[in-house]
């Protein structure tokens, strides 16, 4: 397959990996540019590579950015910003989990907890929904706690030698 080609038909697979994963596709086929490139790129290049909108390729870079996943680099002499994707699979995993634990399992556990402490539970249906919720939660909040454990292991001998022997 020649180089063009397979890099098209990447960017286009991990494009409609990222709609499976809960992102928009521009957001996750920007990011696979990025990541595939090996010197740092402009906006300009981004849309004209991506037959993108400056708007849209400004938003998702911005999005990109919150998730810690891409960077600004700027390069001596040029006006224009460029931009880069983490290269690091273990860091880009992790910054991954994280990001996602932060906007999507925390907002739940802080429902499941409210929604689980029903006062005065007067009936059969109360009680297991009392029962079930709270089992939801306590089951949420240790993959949660994992979530930390596993994307703290560089500080954790335990979580490195798991990480190296899954390697």
């Amino acid at each position: 397959m020649k180089y063009e080609i397979a890099k098209n038909k990447f960017i286009q697979t991990w494009g409609t990996l990222g709609t499976k994963w809960g992102i928009n596709k521009t957001m996750a086929q920007i990011h696979a540019l990025l990541f595939v490139s090996k010197e740092a790129i402009s906006m300009e290049q981004i849309m004209e590579e991506l037959h993108i909108s400056r708007g849209n390729a400004s938003m998702n870079l911005r999005a990109l950015m919150e998730w810690g996943i891409i960077y600004k680099e700027y390069k001596i002499g040029e006006r224009k910003e460029f931009f880069v994707a983490e290269k690091n699979f273990d860091e880009l995993a992790v910054k991954i989990a994280k990001e996602r634990s932060k906007r999507e399992i925390k907002p739940t556990l802080k429902v499941l907890k409210e929604v689980s402490q029903l006062e005065d539970c007067k009936n059969d249906d109360e009680v297991y929904f009392a029962k079930q919720t709270e089992d939801l939660y306590q089951f949420v909040l240790k993959a949660d706690n994992m979530i930390d454990k596993v994307t703290e292991y560089e500080k954790n001998w335990l979580s490195r030698l798991i990480v190296k022997f899954i390697k």
